[in-house]
């Protein structure tokens, strides 16, 4: 698989921009499929679609949880018995499902998120649940990585944070005459993993990406 490498190393930190939106209800949600049916080309009242305006409806609100919930509250409870550890505390391989802001499609992938942590540590349960709150929205993914680092940097204050997301974006695989199958990495360092490239080698290094000490490209 080709896979293009994109690295954002000095993504300022965004909280969420969202505005007070009304929402409609079920009933305006589920009319609004049915005219998505009818302008795609086919009958919302055949048999086999008459169900699909609620389904999707449900599916939406399972999608999209993450504008209910604040990520913050998932880092509160910390912990400061942990014998005087002061290594990178990681965790990879956090399998994700989002959906890009451009055309609604899925982007699945994987975060790894690193952390050096100065007094407290959170439950790897939580960093999952950080993930999950975030990718639960309209997304890009350079906006996503971001948004997890400075989460976790803001409320456990560690030494330095990195994270890095590599995604498939189906708005490229699936559309178009020259579809394309291609991995979208970004990154975001912060505190130390930005400005000691010894601590960023080690945190690309145990996810196995290269080419972190110069600050540039990696070589996947």
């Amino acid at each position: 698989m080709d896979k293009i490498v994109k690295f954002n190393h000095r993504l300022k930190k965004r909280g969420s921009r969202q505005s007070a939106v009304v929402r409609p209800s079920r009933a305006e949600a589920e009319e609004a499929v049915r005219t998505l049916i009818r302008w795609a080309g086919d009958d919302p009242d055949r048999e086999g679609l008459v169900g699909t305006p609620a389904r999707v409806a449900r599916a939406y609100e399972e999608w999209f949880a993450g504008y209910f919930e604040n990520p913050r509250e998932y880092l509160k409870r910390t912990f400061e018995e942990v014998a005087g550890y002061d290594e990178i505390v990681l965790l990879r391989d956090i399998r994700f499902e989002s959906h890009c802001e451009h055309h609604i499609a899925p982007i699945i992938g994987r975060v790894h998120i690193g952390y050096l942590p100065r007094q407290r540590v959170v439950g790897i349960s939580k960093l999952v649940r950080l993930v999950d709150v975030y990718s639960k929205r309209l997304q890009v993914q350079e906006k996503m990585t971001s948004e997890i680092a400075a989460c976790l940097d803001s409320v456990l204050k560690p030494f330095g944070v990195g994270v890095v997301v590599e995604a498939a974006h189906e708005c490229m695989t699936t559309r178009g005459v020259h579809k394309s199958d291609v991995t979208m990495v970004t990154s975001c360092m912060l505190g130390t993993f930005r400005t000691k490239a010894a601590t960023r080698q080690e945190f690309l290094s145990a996810i196995n990406l290269r080419g972190g000490a110069s600050g540039g490209h990696a070589a996947v």
